[in-house]
């Protein structure tokens, strides 16, 4: 047996068509033509192409506009994945064989890192999905000096679980990957997704990097005080090393009715209200921020990316649907896994909702403040 290939990491790579065994330990090249079916390859091109986009406007920001949250958000989302990822993929280099246990497996993608755990578009989310989210609450002027950090990372925890969710709800029944159903964390289930990873991941995480970034790199630079790249890089390694401390913290309150006999009703509920909480309040705090107007001008990365993410997804749904339709108390014919149709849809209303207030914003009634080189903050 390989040791990094456990008879459960067997058992699930195995029924997503290939093996953990005998892999290369750094990085796996494959055509993308071979790949399980076709929606793999266009997942990776399309994250990986917004991951690409998302820095170049990033970079264009900080030197148009003074500004380097975007690019400290950028790299930051990078180092919160390298603290919170391995540890998921090996627990037992970790010593958390007995807390965490297997997690799930990725497929097999064109590129692929660590003993085919990490693919090369998983990379790329990360940066990709901050940086969306960031820019659409951003362009609707929610952090704008007197608005403040928790409010802006209040709305991208909620614009980034409806984004995500889009694409989590549809990974298992295209074989994107799978989740180990055996393991006591990945309970209660909202279909065929964790609703920990529905509240914590989505949503805890991106919120708190988004809050990090802004408070540690934002509101210096806005404040007219220009950061080095050494103030820079411990500011970022700080902000993403953090994240899974908030994850942890926020975790308690459904923890609570867990242990060795866990339950999982009660889980459910507890997640399901911090949840609708989430909604709730993202939406009237989006709301409110669109009455008010933004002085923020519209880059080309917010008109675009967030459009053709959607649009993507739509069409990868659409190739789903009739499986979807088919499956039999939540599974397929191919013995994949279904998400949750009603929450799937609500996550693209509002993810449209969100595009056509940026789009049709209201000009901003208040003189907006200068930051560095004119930027309004």
């Amino acid at each position: 047996m390989s040791a990094t290939c456990d008879p459960v990491a067997e058992r699930i790579t195995k029924d997503l068509g290939f093996s953990c065994h005998d892999v290369n330990p750094i990085v796996t090249l494959r055509n993308p033509a071979d790949l399980a079916n076709w929606t793999l390859p266009v997942l990776e091109l399309l994250i990986i192409a917004g991951a690409i986009f998302a820095l170049v406007h990033a970079v264009r920001r900080l030197r148009r506009d003074g500004d380097p949250a975007n690019l400290a958000l950028w790299f930051a989302s990078l180092v919160y994945l390298f603290v919170i990822e391995p540890p998921l993929y090996f627990p037992e280099w970790f010593g958390l064989q007995e807390e965490v246990g297997f997690f799930f497996a990725h497929n097999v993608f064109t590129v692929q890192f660590m003993y085919d755990r990490l693919p090369l578009y998983i990379i790329a989310i990360y940066p990709a999905l901050s940086q969306l989210a960031y820019e659409l609450v951003r362009s609707l002027g929610v952090f704008q000096r007197k608005r403040g950090a928790l409010i802006g990372a209040v709305c991208v925890a909620f614009v980034c679980q409806v984004f995500y969710e889009i694409f989590d709800q549809l990974g298992p029944q295209l074989k994107w990957w799978a989740w180990n159903l055996d393991n006591d964390l990945n309970q209660p289930l909202l279909a065929s997704v964790p609703l920990n990873s529905v509240m914590l991941f989505a949503s805890v995480s991106f919120g708190t990097l988004t809050y990090l970034i802004v408070k540690l790199v934002g509101q210096p630079s806005w404040r007219g005080r220009k950061l080095g790249a050494g103030s820079l890089l411990w500011r970022v390694l700080v902000a993403g090393a953090l994240v899974p401390i908030s994850m942890s913290v926020a975790g308690i309150p459904a923890s609570i009715f867990g242990g060795d006999s866990p339950n999982r009703t009660a889980q459910g509920i507890v997640l399901a209200i911090e949840i609708a909480a989430l909604w709730i309040v993202g939406a009237i705090l989006l709301f409110q921020a669109w009455r008010r107007g933004s002085s923020e001008a519209l880059t080309p990365y917010v008109r675009i990316y967030p459009v053709v993410y959607l649009a993507v997804f739509a069409v990868l749904w659409a190739a789903a649907l009739p499986e979807f339709f088919d499956a039999r108390d939540g599974v397929t014919e191919g013995g994949t896994y279904i998400g949750n149709a009603p929450y799937t849809a609500a996550c693209f209303v509002v993810a449209l909702v969100c595009l056509a207030a940026v789009y049709f914003r209201r000009e901003s009634a208040e003189r907006p403040e200068k930051g560095p080189a004119g930027t309004t903050v």
